[in-house]
């Protein structure tokens, strides 16, 4: 499974030959599956590309389970990492005011499956992020996010 490539100094790096594909999809924003699945591929990759882009995940990664699995494939090289503690408050800056602008821009008397459809429409990033946060709770905790943002004033004339 190890394969060893040269770089420019022709120092042998163990990296995956699809190392650039796996680098995108680790950094994808908007689909936390796909970062998921290049950290626990990179984990069978040794080197300090790897390495590096794992402690980036472990570190910065807005869903707790990329950075629970790059954590565990960072301890699994035997490198010396803490695991980050789980961010208490908006994952992604500013998603409350995003939620109420969304359901501000739909007309009164929308659904919550509106207000659900154009979330992933408008700011796939945030759908996707808490989605994978919150797990089983996601459908439970955006229909709670939905019902107590503001709704639409009508215009006074």
């Amino acid at each position: 499974m190890t394969q060893t490539n040269s770089n420019s100094d022709n120092k042998p790096t163990n990296l995956p030959p699809n190392y650039d594909e796996l680098k995108k999809a680790a950094n994808r924003q908007a689909n936390w599956k796909e970062r998921l699945a290049a950290v626990e591929e990179l984990g069978n990759w040794k080197s300090e590309p790897t390495i590096d882009l794992l402690t980036h995940r472990m570190n910065h990664d807005s869903v707790y389970q990329v950075q629970e699995a790059a954590y565990k494939q960072l301890k699994n090289f035997g490198e010396n990492v803490h695991m980050p503690e789980r961010k208490k408050y908006d994952l992604i800056k500013d998603t409350s005011k995003v939620l109420v602008r969304i359901k501000k821009s739909l007309p009164a008397g929308h659904t919550y499956e509106d207000f659900k459809e154009k979330l992933q429409k408008m700011r796939s990033d945030i759908y996707d992020t808490y989605k994978g946060d919150k797990g089983e709770d996601f459908e439970s905790w955006l229909e709670e996010q939905w019902k107590a943002a503001p709704f639409k004033q009508p215009r006074r004339r």
